[in-house]
Parts: structure tokens; sequence; C-alpha cells
């Protein structure tokens, strides 16, 4: 892959550890040869670097894998999701899922995306929107539905977001999981 190919989530590998871009800008200047800032993760380590990079600047490809995963269960400080496709059990410790989970519902269980460079997992993703039903919200007052007002709102997941006034308990909402909040009811 060239440093001239990059953009946000691009995989490479850099000084023989596989990296994950942040975010990548072209950079050119008069009379001067054009570059990529480039800030990125250390997919090992969580330490994010930021390098200049000239457009040809050429790095090794990484073989990436995807997997859809669904939750199943947490035993012990370990949470384990299921492979839809073989049925086979993946444990994964709490700090590298707790982020996706709170898009996850019993009552309807969400898709998630394993991602795996050479073979080692390194992120978790949620689908962009969730539905969720809304188990606690406070009631609207009489005048506050004037303007676009928001009140807090607790879904079944456990997640709180802002919600529109007009959403009660029991209903179901979308959710962008890009951003965390409220989309639309569904």
């Amino acid at each position: 892959m060239k440093a001239g190919d990059f953009k946000a989530g691009a995989v490479f590998r850099y000084e023989g550890k596989v990296c994950k871009v942040i975010s990548a800008a072209p950079i050119q200047q008069p009379r001067l040869a054009a570059f990529m800032r480039t800030k990125f993760k250390n997919i090992e380590t969580g330490q994010v670097l930021e390098e200049n990079f000239g457009m040809g600047d050429f790095f090794p490809d990484v073989d990436l894998t995807r997997t859809q995963m669904q939750f199943s269960y947490e035993d012990g400080g370990l949470f384990y999701f299921m492979d839809l496709a073989t049925c086979d059990l993946v444990p994964v410790d709490r700090d590298m899922c707790e982020h996706a989970l709170v898009y996850n519902s019993e009552e309807n269980p969400t898709e998630f995306t394993f991602e795996y460079a050479d073979g080692k997992l390194y992120n978790i993703a949620p689908p962009n929107f969730v539905v969720l039903t809304v188990v606690d919200t406070e009631a609207a007052v009489a005048g506050d539905t004037a303007r676009s007002a928001l009140k807090n709102a607790k879904l079944d997941s456990g997640l709180e977001v802002k919600v529109p006034m007009f959403v009660v308990s029991g209903d179901k909402v979308k959710i962008d999981t890009r951003d965390g909040t409220y989309s639309a009811r569904a």
C-alpha cells in the first residue's frame, strides 16, 4: 500500500508493527514534493503516532479478515461471541469489546463485525445503526414541545441518549453507533 492511498481506517505495516490510520491529509507546498500527513494507531500497543510520509512511500500489506459475530454470554470477565458461520465461540477481554456492547440488546441481539489483522483481533465494530427499546425516560412537560427539545432516555442495552420529547418508555428507537446518538423512531 502506498502512503498516497491512505485514508481513515486503512491498515498497514510500519516498522514491523500493524497500524491503523486515524486520519490522513495530502499536503502540497509550492516547489516541494507532496507528502501525506498521517495520524495512526499501533494496533498492538494502542500508541498513537503522527508521521509525514512521501506520497510514493510503500508499506507491506496486512492480511485482513472480517467475521460476523453475535454476543453469547459473559463469564469471569471474558465475553464470548459466537461466529455466525461456524458457531464457534470466541472469548474476548472486557476492554476490547465494552465500547461495542453498549449497542447490544438481549431482545434484539446485534451482529458485530470482528476485524482481524494477520490473525490478531484489532477491532469489534457494531453495525452503523441499531434498534433499541427505551426502558426509562422523563415525561414530556407541556410547553417543551414547541421547539426541538431533548430529554434523557435509558435504553435496554444500558446506553443513555438524548431523545425528542415525543419518545416514551417502550418505544423502539434507531441509534447511530458512529456517534451514539438518536436517529429516528423504529
